[in-house]
């Protein structure tokens, strides 16, 4: 039995889609290497928005951080392992190690790297995450979810709210593959570059409307956060996400 339920009348209310013009037809960056400060610069004062833990790595360059799960009345946030990326490519193999680590023992970085096919343009497709996903924890219970229309189709967003507010309760992180132009970015992003990335989905809060974000960018400090649902579901296309 597949673990969705496909809620609808519970999950997080949509409002509208926030996209810049023409955004995700931007181009990457000349050597096409994702960003993401190296060294990692230390969180922002605001950057880490839940209770975390440090549980290995005090000392190093890439402490592993710990959250601490909520699970209230609209409001749920799971425990995951959070580290920022080890090199500027790697966010799809950090985001999956996130998702990984809310079920099992999370391999490392550069373990998950040459599983995804991961080079330094980055990891190709959503779909490889699926992929890995499904061969570590219970296989099949992944998914790809396409989002090629630019802004989404009200059917997209409703299915990926549902997504969310499911997986996050049967404790499934979601990986995103997001296009962050100017105008529309998570906090801390480079004001004036579109930033191709993966980020994970660990949490939801239904008062709020919004989702708990880990990312491994930490772009200026910003590594666990809040964001408009609107917003995440603005930032996918024409990508896809993982639930």
């Amino acid at each position: 039995m597949l673990r969705r339920s496909f809620l609808g009348a519970t999950a997080l209310t949509a409002a509208g889609v926030a996209l810049s013009t023409g955004g995700a037809q931007a181009a990457p960056r000349p050597d096409g290497r994702q960003r993401a400060p190296l060294p990692p610069s230390p969180a922002h004062s605001r950057g880490i928005q839940v209770a975390t833990e440090v549980v290995r790595g005090h000392r190093g360059a890439f402490p592993v951080l710990r959250t601490k799960e909520v699970h209230a009345r609209g409001e749920h946030v799971l425990s995951v392992e959070y580290q920022v990326q080890e090199t500027g490519w790697w966010c799809g193999p950090a985001a999956t190690r996130i998702a990984l680590s809310a079920r099992v023992a999370a391999p490392s970085q550069a373990t998950l790297a040459a599983e995804l096919g991961t080079h330094q343009g980055g990891t190709d497709h959503i779909s490889q995450v699926t992929t890995v996903l499904n061969s570590r924890i219970d296989a099949g219970q992944y998914f790809t979810r396409e989002m090629p229309d630019d802004p989404p189709t009200q059917a997209q967003v409703d299915l990926l709210r549902s997504d969310v507010v499911d997986d996050i309760d049967h404790n499934y992180p979601i990986v995103a593959n997001i296009v962050a132009p100017p105008g529309n970015q998570p906090p801390g992003y480079p004001a004036d570059q579109t930033v191709y990335h993966y980020f994970a989905v660990i949490g939801y809060d239904t008062d709020h409307n919004t989702v708990c974000i880990a990312d491994s960018a930490s772009f200026n400090g910003w590594q666990i956060y809040w964001l408009n649902f609107s917003q995440l579901a603005g930032l996918i296309p024409p990508k896809g996400y993982t639930a």
